[in-house]
């Protein structure tokens, strides 16, 4: 039984007994984990141009990446698992996705077993998971950018990543003004920076069950779905004129929904010092908005 009280109104939960049992040992999310692992170390010996495969040792070549980027993400699915813990919420430990892609990843998943029990619970565990990997993500960037070179001309074949107003003002800080006509080729830790900014960016979008979702729904309530709206209306220009990418974002979107369910009690409002979270969290959004991600 649970019982929560706030101004003049009350609320009683009547919750049934749980028998604990024994978990098993987490078999699938260490597997995946150690396999995310060999991925993000090859795609980071690639990018230095390892043969790994004819000496699979060269494939430890690729820490200067790997590591960084893992960090990034486990300072992003534990912060939310640790404030689910301490909040009293059920979540599984993270699922790392491995991948052929030139991250090596596509990131990582927390699965929820229990609902969350108010808005104070939402934005706690909402807005830790982005945050933690933003500083991580930051501290990456700033360390990767000291050993990133500026050439006059970026060599034929090279990706061009696009800046997000953070990424522009941290290559100022470090590299201070760079010459007309020159471009920053990115060091791997300064790339796995930029990486994890564009995944904390992308999870911070106000929709759905991502975490801008429950960041904008503890903060706004049901008028959350209204800022998803007005955000897929800014997506679809953006996917037809500047990115195709934005447009799987839509269609993704549109799948798992616009609207945030409830949580158990929406009648719990947010204290000063969470209000100051969620809405720094939304700046960490704005700031890391990359309208052309990959040219």
């Amino acid at each position: 039984m649970d019982f929560d009280q706030n101004e003049n109104q009350a609320v009683l939960h009547i919750i049934r007994p749980e028998y604990r049992t024994k978990e098993p040992f987490p078999w699938t999310n260490l597997i995946l984990f150690l396999l995310t692992v060999i991925t993000t170390f090859a795609a980071g010996a690639m990018m230095r141009g390892e043969n790994f495969i004819s000496n699979p040792l060269l494939i430890l070549k690729g820490w200067s990446f790997a590591v960084p980027l893992l960090l990034i993400l486990l300072c992003h699915e534990f912060g939310h698992y640790i404030e689910s813990k301490m909040s009293g919420i059920k979540v599984s430990l993270p699922y790392f996705i491995p991948g052929p892609t030139i991250l090596g990843t596509f990131g990582a998943v927390i699965k929820s077993k229990s609902p969350f029990k108010n808005r104070k619970n939402l934005l706690d565990v909402g807005a830790a998971g982005p945050i933690a990997g933003f500083v991580v993500a930051v501290i990456a960037v700033i360390l990767g950018l000291s050993y990133s070179q500026v050439v006059e001309a970026v060599p034929e074949g090279s990706i061009t990543l696009g800046d997000s107003l953070i990424f522009k003002f941290l290559s100022f800080l470090v590299l201070k003004n760079i010459p007309e006509g020159h471009d920053v080729l990115l060091s791997p830790t300064a790339f796995a920076g930029w990486a994890g900014i564009l995944v904390t960016m992308l999870n911070l979008l106000p929709i759905g069950q991502l975490d801008g979702g429950h960041i904008m729904y503890a903060l706004l309530g049901k008028r959350q779905k209204r800022i998803a709206l007005i955000t897929v209306a800014i997506l679809i220009p953006l996917g037809i004129f500047m990115w195709p990418g934005w447009l799987v974002w839509v269609i993704l979107i549109l799948i798992i929904k616009l609207g945030h369910p409830p949580t158990l009690n929406d009648q719990i409002s947010l204290d000063l010092k969470r209000k100051i979270i969620g809405w720094t969290a939304m700046c960490i959004f704005i700031l890391s908005f990359t309208p052309v991600p990959i040219k």
